[in-house]
């Protein structure tokens, strides 16, 4: 028998199958509301942006229901629902780590080599997300420009085609589901003031308030999108095969938890 190639599954899909195999299993039935966030988290020790993660897989997926200010709730999956993919996508958070650690590390080198051109180019980008309206695909464009054109003030092609390819990521179908929740014209103006922070900190040529300011703008990302879904004081009823209510199952072998990478997490 031919040997298979070994996939090291990420951390939240290892969530997400627990789960499902625990609602296929009638643990959790139709209709029924799963514990909290921070309940999970405690019975897995891991992070609740992991659970966060495998709670949004599972909802892209058609098994769960979040309502926002009253809970996940467990749905009936369409006939037509797809699967979690084969090859696994970066949980939101995941990808936000990334970026904070190297995006913070470039801004920091772009307040040392910027020139006045590349100034300009952070300008436009800046002006065109200040007159364009979010959510929506023509902000995400713009948002973009912005850091690629940071990036390419160090003018190094890998550089930029590797933040290119991680704010792309934003594209998959667990981030835009997660951010459906969070982002808002509100959010869009904070986000727009960290954007200016980074940019002022370059053009004044101070590597270490470029590089603070790039840090906060993504940690700050990681926080809006980290807001409680509400109902997390308790766990609701239970709907378990018409048994009483009682403590909510704990998840068999919990997987490890992750090794912490880039700055601290602030969820």
């Amino acid at each position: 028998m031919p040997l298979e190639a070994v996939e090291a599954r990420r951390l939240y899909r290892q969530v997400a199958d627990q789960l499902r195999s625990l609602i296929d299993s009638g643990e959790y039935a139709v209709g029924s509301r799963l514990p909290t966030e921070r309940e999970l988290a405690e019975q897995l020790k891991i992070s609740r942006p992991t659970v966060r993660e495998a709670l949004i897989a599972l909802e892209v997926e058609g098994r769960l229901r979040i309502r926002v200010g009253s809970g996940i709730y467990v749905t009936e999956p369409a006939d037509a629902a797809p699967a979690l993919p084969a090859a696994g996508i970066e949980g939101p958070f995941e990808l936000l780590r990334a970026r904070e650690f190297l995006e913070s590390a470039i801004a920091e080198q772009a307040a040392r080599v910027a020139t006045r051109d590349d100034i300009a180019r952070i300008d436009a980008s800046l002006v065109a997300m200040e007159n364009v309206a979010h959510p929506g695909e023509a902000s995400m464009v713009h948002d973009r420009a912005f850091h690629v054109a940071i990036a390419g003030s160090l003018g190094n092609a890998v550089l930029v085609r590797v933040v290119g390819e991680l704010f792309d990521q934003r594209l998959n179908p667990y981030f835009a589901q997660l951010a459906h929740y969070f982002e808002s014209p509100g959010t869009w103006r904070a986000a727009l003031d960290e954007h200016r922070a980074v940019r002022d900190a370059i053009a004044v040529h101070d590597p270490d308030a470029a590089r603070e300011a790039m840090r906060k703008h993504l940690a700050r990302s990681q926080e809006r999108f980290a807001q409680n879904f509400g109902a997390e004081t308790t766990a609701g009823p239970s709907a378990r095969k018409g048994r009483p209510a009682r403590s909510p199952a704990k998840p068999k072998k919990a997987p490890k938890s992750p090794a912490k990478t880039g700055s601290a997490r602030r969820r």
